[in-house]
């Protein structure tokens, strides 16, 4: 590392141990979680990602509270801290995203789904048929989908062919480093994603995560153009019917297990 570089090492490895770090992630953490671990796990992604010690403090110190502030670990697999340059970024992943859909929303289910050249897929009146060889070669990616489930039993689609895709990947800053080039996949089934948000009832939370995300591109809706979902009653404390929010509810991603994979 270069002098100025080092300095900068120093200055992001220091903050990291400093009382008042501490003291600002626990103010911005929600309640389920401690800054203690919050401080484990960035100083972990530091030893993965060398280069983030090259970041100015101030970066490395915003994209940490942005991600304490939504309730997400930079673990690598829900968000992650990206340097570019020596500027450190939050990146959202696509499992955070729905961590928070969930954790915040009507959401039953919400899946993407990566679509190979052999699969079988067909889009009929909104409704995708997609049939998997597991025991073959699938081929190459050739599109994403996501599927929504309301909490009500209804479902939604959305579909992107990889040319969008790849677009979205030419419009976006982060196009040519970072996850798009390590995680290519996963990066198209977050762009499908936030397109098929920008439709759907949204928790503040959820909003959030997307204005903070370092991975913006024209496709992320406007703050204003975004349907924030109102906080409801407790049922158990308000007998009274709830009014509708929406003519059409709202969804989430699991797999069987209760976790989100790629």
């Amino acid at each position: 590392m270069k002098k100025a570089a080092v300095a900068r090492a120093a200055d992001v490895r220091s903050y990291l141990s400093l009382e008042s770090t501490r003291e600002q992630i626990a103010r911005a953490l929600p309640s389920h979680m401690t800054a203690d671990r919050m401080l484990r796990v960035a100083a972990t992604s530091l030893l993965k990602t060398p280069k983030l010690m090259e970041c100015s403090t101030e970066s490395f110190a915003k994209a940490l509270l942005d991600c304490s502030a939504l309730g997400l670990e930079p673990d690598g697999r829900r968000a992650h801290l990206i340097p570019y340059g020596n500027v450190a970024t939050l990146i959202v992943d696509y499992k955070g995203l729905i961590e928070l859909a969930r954790r915040h929303g009507d959401v039953a289910l919400w899946q993407p789904v990566s679509v190979k050249a052999k699969d079988k897929f067909s889009w009929r009146n909104g409704i995708i048929e997609h049939e998997i060889d597991w025991l073959n070669d699938r081929g190459a990616l050739a599109a994403v989908y996501s599927h929504v489930r309301y909490k009500d039993g209804t479902d939604d689609y959305e579909v992107m062919t990889l040319a969008e895709c790849e677009a979205i990947r030419n419009r976006s800053r982060a196009g040519k480093s970072g996850p798009w080039v390590t995680d290519f996949e996963a990066m198209c089934l977050k762009s499908c994603i936030r397109k098929h948000s920008k439709r759907m009832v949204l928790s503040a939370e959820f909003r959030d995560a997307l204005e903070r995300d370092g991975d913006r591109f024209e496709d992320i809706p406007k703050a204003e153009d975004v349907i924030v979902m109102p906080k409801r009653k407790d049922p158990a404390q308000d007998q009274t019917p709830a009014e509708p929010v929406v003519e059409t509810p709202m969804g989430e991603q699991i797999d069987g297990s209760g976790e989100v994979e790629v």
